[in-house]
C-alpha cells in the first residue's frame, strides 16, 4: 500500500520568516482512492460544505465553487462589493466576463488548486485552508465572512503569513472540519492535478434534455422573429427574465435556464454577449435569444424560478403581439440612456400589457431586487422595514394605464438615475435632481386622479389577482443583512403597507435591477439607494390613500417617527385632499381595510388567507398551552408569543440573529420544522446613515412560520418534543440569566458544534425534499458568529 505523507505548508513556513515553528504531519492514504472523479466524487463534497460560503458575488475572495468553472477561475483580492469605491471595476460575473483561464488570470484571479511548485503537488492554497483546519479542528472566537481581518491570498507566501497569524481560520471557516474521507478525497483530487468533468460530463451537464430542446426551439423561434412586433416584445421580455432560472413545462425539476444574448444563432454554440445590462447595446449588427442550460450549483438566494409552458406563450401573444400597439411597431435603439427609461423605450407597447405582464410575475419581480445583487448587506436593504405587506393597483383603475399618453409625457420626470450608467459623477452622489424629477410626477400623478377619482378610490382599485397562481398579496421580510418575499400574508398585522401601480413597479425594476450595477462606483449606488427612497414612500401613500382623509397624516407619521422631512408636512403637500369609497366602520381604519380586503376582495383560489399563528383579529391573544401534545398545542404556543421585545428577542437580535431554523424531533412519530423571524423595530427608514439609533429593541416582533424563511439562516435551534415545555419557557421568559442562557446553548447549534454538519444536512434535506423546484443551497455566511467552548458540548446530538 503506497501512503503519501503530506507535510502541510512545510516549503512556506521555511520561507516566511514569521513563521518558524514546527508543524505536525498530516497523513493522507491515497490508496483508498485510486481515481478520483469530480463530477462523482469531489463537486458533492464541494456542494455540502463549500458551496455554503462561496457561491454568490459575496463570496469571499470571488471564490465560486458552485461548479468546475467557477474553482478553476479561483480567486481574486478585488471585492464586489466595496461601498468607498470612486470608479467603476471591471465586471467579473462567472460564464460571462471571460470564458478561459487565461482570461481570469488576465483579470487578477489566481488558482486554489495548482501548486507552485512543480515538485510539491500539494501546497496549493485550497489544500493548505482544509489542513490548516484538520489541525485545529475546534473554533473558538467570532467569524465574519466579510471582515476586515480576512485574506484572499494570492500565492502560498500570503497564505503562510495569514495562517502563522490566524492558525485557527482553516476551511471550512469557524465551521467543524471535513470528516477523513472528504478530506481525503479532496486531498487525493489536488494531489492527482485538480482534474474537472471530463468531456463527456461536460456535454452531459451542459446538454438540454430532449423535452427541454423541444422547448427551446419553439421558444427561440418565437423570440428571434424579425418584425418588430416580436423584436420588441423579446426585448422587453429578456429586460424583465435575464436573472430568471427558467423551468420548462415537462422537464426535470432541477434542470433550468438562463436567457441569455448571443452572437450565434439556434443551433450555434451560444456565444453570450456581456454587457453590463440588459438593455446596453450589445455592440454587434445583429444577436439572438438563447436559453443556456445552468449546471451550476443552485444555490437559494438568486433561485428566481419562471415557469415557461404552452400557456405562458399564449399568455405573451395575447398581451403583446394580439393587441393593437400604441404606435406603428418600429425597432428603437439600444444605449444606456435611453433603456434605462421603459416608459420612452416602451411607449408603443400598451402600458396594460406591460403592467399585467408584471402582475403575472409579480412574486418574482420583487424578488429580483430583494434577492438580486442590490440587495446585498444591511446598508442596501435599510431602505425598506423588517416587515410589510404589498398589494397592487388594478390595472383598471390605474389611470396611468387607462390614459397612457400619461406616461409617455412625464417621461422626463420618470427618469431614473442608473441613465447615468455605473460611473456617476461624484459631485452629484447628493443632488436632488431625480428628487424634483419625482416629485413633479407625483403632482402630475395625483393631479390626474383628482380628475378621474376625485372621491377617490374603492376596493375595487386593488388587484385581486385572475389565476390561482397569482400573488396579489406579498409579505416582504427584511432579516436585517438579507431578505425574502412570500406569497400570501405572514405574521400580524405589520405596521406599513404598499399599494404598488403601474410605473412605481416599473421603476423598482429598471431602477435596483435592470439598471444597477453591483460593479458601479460610489456615486451610482448611493444615488439608487436614495432614488428608492421615493419608490418606498410611493407605495406607502399609495396604500395611505385607502384610508379615510382624517386618518392619512396620522398614519403616514407614525411611520417616520424623528424624521424632520416628515414631522411639518402637511395635508396638502401630500395630497391627501380626496376622499376614499371605501365605507369605514370602526377606529382601526388599517386592520379594517386589510381585512376587507383579503377576506371579501382576494380572489380565493390564490390560496390567500390571514397567517393562522401570526395574524391576530381585534388583537385576541392565545394562552400559554399547559402541554404541547398535539400539532395545534405547537402552534398555540406560538400564537401566545407575541409580547414585542421579550428577553429571548433582544440575545438573539443582539447576534445579528434575527432567522432561526427550528426543528422540533420525535413529535408524533415526525419531525417538524419552523422558522423563527425576528423583526426590528425603526422609528424611520428614511436615511442610510446611522441606522442603529433609529431602532427600538423593546418593540420588536416575533413571527413563527412553518418551513423555512430566507436565503440565510442565522442559527439552527434542535429540540426534542419532550423539551418543549423547556423550549417554549425559553422563548416566554428568558431573562438572561444563566439558567436561560444554558437554555439556548443547549437547543441552538452553535458553530462549533462537533455535530453542525449533520444538523445542517437535515435542514438542507427538508428543504430539497419539500419543493425540489424552488430549493436550492442555503447560504452560512451569515450563520451566528460565535464559537464559544461552553457551547462545543452541546447536548444536542446528530441527527
Amino acid at each position: 500500500m503506497k501512503r503519501v505523507w503530506i507535510i502541510a505548508l512545510a516549503p512556506l513556513w521555511l520561507g516566511a520568516t514569521c513563521a518558524q515553528r514546527d508543524l505536525p504531519t498530516v497523513p493522507v492514504d491515497l490508496s483508498v482512492l485510486p481515481e478520483v472523479s469530480y463530477v462523482e466524487d469531489v463537486a458533492p463534497i464541494l456542494d455540502q460544505r463549500c458551496v455554503v460560503c462561496h457561491s454568490c458575488y459575496n463570496a469571499p475572495c470571488q471564490l465560486k465553487l458552485s461548479s468546475f468553472e467557477g474553482v478553476d477561475r479561483g480567486g481574486s483580492q478585488a471585492a464586489v462589493y466595496d461601498s468607498s469605491r470612486l470608479t467603476t471595476q471591471d465586471p467579473t460575473r462567472l460564464f460571462i466576463d471571460a470564458q478561459s483561464t487565461t482570461q481570469w488570470r488576465a483579470k487578477g484571479f489566481h488558482s486554489v488548486t495548482e501548486s507552485p511548485a512543480a515538485n510539491d503537488s500539494q501546497a496549493s492554497l485550497m489544500f493548505d485552508l482544509l489542513d490548516a483546519k484538520r489541525r485545529m479542528p475546534t473554533s473558538s472566537g467570532e467569524y465574519h465572512s466579510e471582515a476586515d481581518d480576512l485574506t484572499c491570498a494570492a500565492d502560498t507566501d500570503e497564505m503562510a503569513k495569514f495562517l502563522t497569524k490566524h492558525p485557527m481560520r482553516g476551511m471550512p471557516f469557524g465551521f467543524p472540519a471535513l470528516d477523513d474521507s472528504e478530506f481525503t478525497t479532496l486531498a487525493a483530487w489536488l494531489n492527482r492535478g485538480a482534474r474537472g468533468p471530463s468531456a463527456a460530463e461536460q456535454h452531459v451537464l451542459e446538454a438540454p434534455s430532449a423535452p427541454a430542446q423541444a422547448a427551446i426551439t419553439k421558444w427561440e423561434t418565437f423570440l428571434n422573429r424579425s418584425d418588430a412586433k416580436h423584436a420588441m416584445t423579446a426585448r422587453y421580455l429578456y429586460d424583465h427574465y435575464f436573472l430568471a432560472h427558467l423551468h420548462f413545462e415537462g422537464t426535470g425539476d432541477r434542470e433550468f435556464y438562463q436567457l441569455v444574448r448571443s452572437t450565434t444563432p439556434s443551433g450555434e454554440p451560444i456565444q453570450i454577449i456581456a454587457t453590463v445590462r440588459p438593455y446596453d447595446d450589445p455592440g454587434v449588427a445583429s444577436f439572438y435569444y438563447r436559453f443556456q442550460k445552468i449546471h451550476s450549483t443552485i444555490v437559494y438566494k438568486t433561485h428566481m424560478v419562471v415557469e415557461f409552458g404552452d400557456e405562458t406563450l399564449a399568455r405573451f401573444r395575447e398581451l403583446f403581439i394580439t393587441p393593437e400597439w400604441l404606435e406603428e411597431p418600429h425597432w428603437v435603439a439600444l444605449d444606456t440612456e435611453t433603456g434605462a427609461n421603459p416608459f420612452l423605450i416602451y411607449a408603443q407597447i400598451p402600458p396594460e400589457s406591460r403592467y399585467r405582464f408584471l402582475l403575472d410575475n409579480a412574486e418574482y419581480v420583487l424578488r429580483t431586487f430583494i434577492r438580486g445583487p442590490v440587495c446585498k448587506g444591511q446598508v442596501a436593504l435599510n431602505v425598506i422595514h423588517d416587515h410589510f405587506w404589498v398589494m397592487f393597483l388594478d390595472p383598471d383603475s390605474d389611470q396611468t394605464v387607462l390614459h397612457p399618453d400619461f406616461l409617455v409625457e412625464q417621461a422626463a420626470s420618470l427618469r431614473l438615475p442608473t441613465e447615468e450608467g455605473s460611473d456617476d459623477r461624484l459631485l452629484q452622489t447628493f443632488s436632488n435632481r431625480y428628487r424634483d424629477r419625482y416629485k413633479r410626477f407625483y403632482q402630475a400623478k395625483s393631479t390626474l386622479y383628482d380628475e378621474t377619482n376625485p372621491d377617490g378610490l374603492g376596493i375595487e382599485a386593488i388587484w385581486k389577482g385572475e389565476r390561482p397562481v397569482d400573488a396579489p398579496v406579498l409579505t416582504i421580510y427584511r432579516h436585517f443583512d438579507s431578505a425574502s418575499v412570500h406569497k400570501g400574508t405572514l405574521g400580524d398585522l405589520p405596521r406599513t403597507l404598499w399599494v404598488i401601480d403601474y410605473s412605481q413597479f416599473e421603476r423598482i425594476y429598471y431602477a435596483l435591477v435592470a439598471g444597477f450595477d453591483v460593479f458601479g462606483n460610489l456615486s451610482h449606488q448611493v444615488n439608487v439607494r436614495r432614488y428608492m427612497d421615493y419608490l418606498r414612500v410611493e407605495g406607502e401613500l399609495n396604500f395611505i390613500d385607502f384610508l379615510p382623509a382624517n386618518a392619512r397624516m396620522e398614519t403616514l407619521k407614525s411611520w417616520y417617527l424623528d424624521d424632520r422631512a416628515v414631522e411639518h408636512v402637511d395635508a396638502k403637500t401630500v395630497r391627501f385632499e380626496r376622499g376614499t369609497k371605501i365605507p369605514y366602520r370602526t377606529a382601526n381604519p388599517k386592520r379594517e381595510f386589510v381585512e376587507l380586503v383579503v377576506d371579501n376582495h382576494i380572489l380565493p383560489s390564490t390560496d390567500i388567507a390571514f397567517d393562522p399563528i401570526g395574524y391576530h383579529r381585534d388583537g385576541r391573544e392565545t394562552p400559554m398551552p399547559a402541554s404541547f401534545e398535539t400539532h395545534e398545542n405547537i402552534l398555540d404556543g406560538f400564537r401566545a408569543l407575541t409580547a414585542p421585545g421579550t428577553g429571548f428577542i433582544r440575545e438573539v437580535t443582539s447576534s445579528e440573529a434575527n432567522l432561526i431554523y427550528v426543528r422540533i424531533r420525535n413529535h408524533q412519530g415526525t419531525d417538524r420544522l419552523f422558522t423563527i423571524v425576528i423583526n426590528r423595530w425603526h422609528d424611520n427608514v428614511h436615511s442610510m446613515f446611522d441606522e442603529s439609533s433609529r431602532l427600538d429593541p423593546a418593540r420588536d416582533t416575533i413571527n413563527f412560520v412553518p418551513g423555512t424563511v430566507g436565503s440565510y439562516p442565522n442559527y439552527f435551534f434542535v429540540v426534542e418534543a419532550t423539551d418543549l415545555p423547556d423550549f417554549f419557557d425559553l422563548l416566554e421568559n428568558f431573562d438572561g440569566s444563566e439558567s436561560y442562557r444554558s437554555k439556548i446553548r443547549k437547543y441552538g447549534v452553535n458553530r462549533a458544534n462537533a455535530d453542525f454538519w449533520a444538523h445542517y444536512d437535515w435542514f438542507q434535506a427538508r428543504s430539497d425534499d419539500a419543493d425540489p423546484l424552488h430549493a436550492g443551497v442555503y447560504d452560512l455566511n451569515r450563520y451566528y458568529s460565535l464559537a464559544l467552548e461552553a457551547e462545543r458540548t452541546s447536548t444536542t446530538g446528530a441527527p
